[in-house]
Formats: structure tokens, sequence, C-alpha cells
């Protein structure tokens, strides 16, 4: 019998980045993939390790806020055996500011974003990056414009030039901040898209979606092959201190 693909999505946070409607979109949209996929409206289910354990991908739409350090705790050692994990905008990476654990996860924490909502800008594929921006073309949109310090471990999917508001920042180069990433976290995989301030975004910019779409499918299938190929996470285990 073919095994029960399953998400979890636990939203809450900031109001403003309408994580009840994202939520339902995610939801929809692993759905018509196959997936059996929860919504939870509070973090009680992040304390059951072993429930993480059984989950596909896990996609936090949260902004801001703050997390049960056990449930941080059990994030990171779901997604290190194989579980995936995928977000966007604020919902995952300007989720738990005191949280560097899973800052260090997700691989970037926004830190700005200069001249607030409505700014028109650029999002450039990184060609060749990775199939999930296979086919997709350079696209302009109107939303909150994402600063963030980033791993340099990610691999960029997709960039934006910086600055495009005067701020103090401007007196510096311009640089090319990552839009969409991957990395990795143990066996498990990891994919952010900082584009997403409201839910209409993805109907007014469906780019955007196929990069949500494409990412979660992408982060969810790594948690079969690491079943298939009797992953562990033994070779990542350390009784050092990490923080």
């Amino acid at each position: 019998m073919e095994r029960q693909k399953k998400a979890l999505i636990f939203q809450g946070g900031w109001d403003g980045h309408e994580p009840a409607e994202v939520a339902q979109r995610f939801a929809n949209i692993m759905r018509k993939h196959g997936y059996f996929c929860e919504i939870h409206d509070n973090q009680n289910i992040l304390l059951d390790l072993g429930y993480l354990m059984e989950q596909d991908l896990i996609i936090p739409c949260w902004t801001m806020g703050e997390i049960d350090p056990q449930a941080s705790k059990n994030i990171a050692k779901a997604v290190a055996a194989g579980t995936g994990l995928a977000g966007c905008h604020g919902g995952m990476c300007d989720a738990f500011r005191n949280d560097t654990e899973w800052q260090f996860m997700t691989g970037g924490q926004w830190v700005s974003h200069p001249g607030g909502d409505g700014v028109k800008y650029q999002v450039n594929i990184v060609k060749g990056s990775s199939p999930i921006v296979e086919g997709l073309e350079d696209f302009e949109v109107c939303s909150e414009h994402y600063y963030l310090h980033v791993d340099p471990a990610i691999e960029v999917l997709a960039t934006t030039r910086f600055p495009q508001v005067t701020y103090y920042h401007s007196a510096n180069k311009p640089v090319d901040m990552p839009v969409a990433w991957t990395k990795f976290w143990g066996n498990g995989r990891v994919f952010y898209n900082s584009l997403g301030h409201h839910d209409d975004i993805f109907e007014k910019f469906p780019q955007a979606q196929t990069l949500m779409e494409r990412g979660m499918l992408w982060a969810a299938e790594g948690k079969q092959y690491a079943l298939d190929n009797d992953l562990t996470t033994d070779k990542f285990e350390n009784t050092a201190k990490m923080y």
C-alpha cells in the first residue's frame, strides 16, 4: 500500500500577514497533490515529536511571536530526519526573532522592508539554479521589498536588487538580495520565498505561487527519499554546544 503523504501547517502570529488565508491556500495546493494536510491554529502539536516525524512537510505561517523551546527543537529534529520545511515572507523568516536556531535552520531573517508595502521591484530568476525555477522568467511585483540577513550556505533561486528606496543602507554598493532559496538541514530540505506579504500576492503575481508550489513539493519529497535510502541523522549528531 502506498504511504499517505502528510503536510502540517501551523498558523498564527501577526494578523497583518493574513496567516489564516495563506495557510488555507498552501493547504489547498498540497491537497491537490495528494497530501493529507492539517492546519493548526496554535503550536501545541509541535510538542509531539512523533507526530512531526510522520510529516512529509511542515509549513509555518507564523510572523513574529515566540515558540516553545521544545517545539523548536522538535521541528529541528524532524527536519533533520527528512521532514521538509517550507514557507514564505514573514511567516517563516520573520518568525520567532529570539530563536537563533530557527534562523540557522531556515537560512535567513528579515531585518527591513525599505519603503513599506507598495514598492515596485524586479524578481530575477537564477537560471539553472534548480528545477524549481525551470521555465520561469523574471517578473515585477508590487509589495514589500524584503531585506534579509542570509546564510551563505543557501542555494539562491531568485534575487532582487537593492536599494530600490533610499535609506541608510543605500550608502553601500548595490546588492542582489535573495528572494527564494533552498538549503539542507541534516537530511531535510528547506525552501523559502520572501514574497507573500498578503494572500492576494499569489493571485496578482502567479509566478510567486508557482515558486511556492514547486518549492513546497521539492521540500516534501525529501522525506520519501530519506525513507527509501534508510537515511539517519547519525552522521550529523554532535554533543558539543551549538547555541
